[in-house]
C-alpha cells in the first residue's frame, strides 16, 4: 500500500501527463492495474482533478524519466523534508513514570516477578521504570513496604502496555522453557501471598469438639442429668 496522499488524483495526473504503463502507476499509486486502466478509460475517477506529484513534492521528474525509459522500473516516492518527525523516537534508558503513579511500581514488581519469573531484572526496569535495588528489594522482601505490598498487573495501573509487556514475555520466552525443564519455575511463597493460597492449616479448632471439649449430645445429656428429677 502506498503512502502518497491522494492516490487517485496522483493517478489521474500520471495517466494524463506522462508515457508510464499501468502498471508502474498503479504500483506508484498503490491501486490496481485495472483500476489505473479504469481511470484512463474514464470509466474511474470521473470528474476528479489531477494532482501533480512532483511539485506536491511526492516524486521527482528523474523518476518519470527513469521509468518511461524503462518500463520494467519502479519508482520511488520522494521520503518528505520533514517525515522523521513524525517518527515515533526510541526510548532510551529507565522509563519515565509519573509521580502519582511511582508508588503503584512495587506493586507491579511483585506481580511481574511472581508470575513471569523469566523475565530479567533489566526488562522489569525498562517495563516499569524502576531500578535494579528496588527489584532486588521486593523480590527478595527486604522493600521497606513489604507488608503493603499487592501484586497487580502493571498494564492496569497504567505503568506499561500489554504490547510492551507481551513482547518482552515473548523475549523470554526460552529462558522460561529452561526454566520449566529445569524445575524452577514456581510460585512464590512469600508473605505477599494472601493467606488464603498459602495452603496452611487453620491454628483455630475446626470442630465443636475442639471449641467445647464435646459432643454437643453429650454436654447436652449432661446437662439434663444435672437437672433434679421431677417428683
Amino acid at each position: 500500500m502506498s503512502d502518497i496522499l491522494m492516490p487517485k488524483a496522483t493517478a489521474v495526473w500520471l495517466v494524463d501527463n506522462t508515457a508510464l504503463s499501468f502498471e508502474q502507476i498503479a504500483q506508484f499509486c498503490g491501486l490496481h492495474h485495472l483500476e489505473v486502466k479504469g481511470i484512463a478509460d474514464g470509466d474511474v475517477a470521473a470528474g476528479v482533478r489531477g494532482v501533480d506529484p512532483v511539485s506536491g513534492g511526492q516524486l521527482t521528474s528523474d523518476e518519470i524519466a527513469k521509468a518511461e525509459a524503462d518500463p520494467s522500473y519502479r519508482m520511488q516516492a520522494k521520503k518528505q523534508k520533514y517525515a522523521d518527525l513524525h517518527e515515533p523516537a526510541k526510548r532510551k534508558g529507565p522509563r519515565y513514570t509519573p509521580l502519582s503513579r511511582r508508588q503503584n511500581r512495587p506493586d507491579a514488581i511483585a506481580w511481574l516477578v511472581r508470575n513471569h519469573p523469566e523475565l530479567t531484572d533489566g526488562q522489569i526496569s525498562k517495563l516499569v521504570g524502576t531500578t535494579k535495588t528496588t527489584i532486588t528489594a521486593v523480590r527478595e522482601r527486604t522493600h521497606w513496604n513489604t507488608a503493603n505490598i499487592k501484586p497487580t498487573d502493571p498494564v492496569s495501573l497504567g505503568l506499561t502496555t500489554q504490547i510492551e509487556l507481551d513482547d518482552q514475555v515473548r523475549k523470554a520466552s526460552s529462558r522460561r522453557k529452561q526454566m520449566e525443564e529445569d524445575g524452577t519455575v514456581q510460585m512464590p511463597e512469600d508473605t505477599l501471598k494472601p493467606a488464603e493460597e498459602t495452603g496452611e492449616a487453620p491454628s483455630g479448632p475446626t470442630t465443636l469438639d475442639e471449641l467445647f471439649g464435646q459432643t454437643p449430645g453429650k454436654a447436652a445429656a449432661d446437662s439434663r442429668g444435672a437437672e433434679p428429677d421431677d417428683i
